[in-house]
């Protein structure tokens, strides 16, 4: 049998000891500050029904589902040629389950089959990876953490100014600037659509206004012409798209050209979310109101939210919104959602390359005992007994190498440590403790060493 070379899947990645501390600490922060505002942690099944994730993310992300095959023969149950199928029609015989590709519709269905146990307000928190069958490229992976934080049974708008204090808590934790937290409302998106003569289609213009950033506006035309918007419709959007100004100028425009839709309502909501914001004494530097913002999920029916880097050296890093109804779907109607998601892996690159990860997270161990053989075995397993009995990392090399060997090894996975128990220490209760780093050596009594190095 010919060796066969090991790779691992495009969009993927494996992440070794030192990646892990990192991801660690970052997880450790955001999960804190989800604490801290009261939200409680929830994990989903890897799989769900494709019944439950197909028609949630619009035509496009239902093309990004990763389908899951069937167990056993699957074929033999499709009675007609497979030539008379194409992917789309073959998928139901084939395959009943899907990778969630996000973790809001396998939260809403969560809440439906729980309603009976569950106390609304619901608040939670879930960290776990999603999946897409996307074109891998920087910043965009086929399998990703998100890390989530949602609120259902509640109208407030309360939920959507703690949304934007818990960001702002969160990238001021990992020590990240120059970030600007976008905020719009799908109501002020469908106001545009009425006031451009499209009532109702507001979905395929947010699908079209969301590629804005990747294929600029006149591309976005481009998509809409294809919608049957006329060159009028378009010149009547174009300044609504290169609005300027601060909040207040910009809603005071909208306010003008959307009079009588429901946009007005999507601006009443985006300037009560402000003022509670400023009532909590949170950042309002970070805000910026973008009448462009679409977020192409279908779900959305209130305030949006997305956070992008200021120098552009990555996507959005993160994402949300108030959904109205995502439980309907599943049975149970009229209860109000909003959350916010976060991409672990974007946020992670922009640490990694701003080197804002502390360099004292190595998770090494912190104490090697060095391994003479089994004259001194016991006594060198009664002390790594306690020091693990205090809480203290600590291994010792199993086999009786070479000293310089054993050194080595201390040095080259961080630890800065080594216990030398030999026949003498044994005799007498003590260690004899050398520091990595300084070269230092010190016989102790091993009650005495045990208070310092616990200390």
């Amino acid at each position: 049998m010919s060796k066969q070379k090991p790779g691992i899947p495009k969009g993927t990645r494996d992440f070794g000891p030192k990646q892990m501390a990192k991801r660690n600490f970052l997880l450790d922060t955001i999960r804190d500050v989800f604490k801290k505002f009261g939200f409680l942690p929830l994990e989903t099944p890897t799989m769900e029904n494709l019944s439950v994730l197909t028609g949630k993310y619009g035509d496009e992300g239902d093309q990004l589902l990763f389908k899951v095959l069937n167990s056993g023969d699957f074929l033999s149950k499709v009675k007609e040629p497979l030539e008379s199928f194409d992917s789309k029609s073959l998928t139901p015989k084939i395959s009943e389950k899907g990778l969630r590709y996000d973790l809001t519709v396998p939260f809403a269905r969560f809440v439906v089959m729980n309603q009976n146990e569950l106390t609304f307000p619901f608040r939670r928190y879930q960290i776990q990876p999603v999946w897409r069958a996307d074109r891998p490229q920087k910043g965009r992976y086929r399998e990703f953490m998100q890390c989530d934080a949602d609120v259902v049974g509640t109208n407030s708008l309360l939920c959507e100014a703690e949304i934007i204090m818990m960001l702002n808590e969160a990238l001021s934790n990992l020590n990240i600037e120059g970030y600007q937290i976008s905020v719009n409302s799908r109501k002020i998106l469908t106001g545009i659509a009425v006031y451009l003569g499209h009532p109702g289609e507001e979905a395929a213009l947010s699908v079209a206004i969301d590629k804005l950033d990747k294929i600029g506006l006149e591309g976005v035309f481009t998509e809409l012409r294809k919608l049957d918007y006329t060159d009028s419709q378009l010149n009547n959007l174009r300044p609504i798209l290169e609005l300027e100004g601060d909040f207040e100028a910009k809603a005071a425009s909208l306010r003008k050209l959307l009079e009588g839709t429901v946009a007005i309502d999507g601006l009443n909501e985006l300037e009560e979310i402000t003022r509670m914001v400023r009532s909590m004494n949170g950042k309002l530097d970070t805000l910026f109101f973008d009448p462009s913002l679409a977020r192409g999920l279908s779900y959305y029916t209130g305030a949006i939210f997305e956070v992008k880097m200021l120098d552009k050296s990555i996507g959005s890093i993160s994402g949300g919104g108030r959904y109205d109804d995502l439980t309907g779907v599943f049975g149970l109607p009229d209860v109000s959602g909003v959350g916010i998601s976060l991409g672990i892996d974007r946020i992670y690159d922009v640490m990694e390359a701003r080197e804002l990860f502390p360099s004292e997270l190595e998770e090494a161990s912190q104490v090697l005992i060095i391994n003479f053989g089994e004259e001194t075995v016991s006594y060198a397993l009664k002390v790594l007994g306690q020091l693990r009995a205090r809480g203290i990392r600590s291994e010792m090399y199993p086999e009786p190498a070479k000293l310089k060997k054993q050194m080595n090894y201390a040095n080259r996975t961080n630890i800065p440590n080594v216990l030398l128990l030999g026949s003498e220490e044994q005799a007498d209760s003590t260690i004899t403790w050398k520091t990595m780093k300084t070269g230092e050596q010190r016989t102790l009594d091993l009650i005495t060493f045990l208070e310092e190095i616990s200390s």
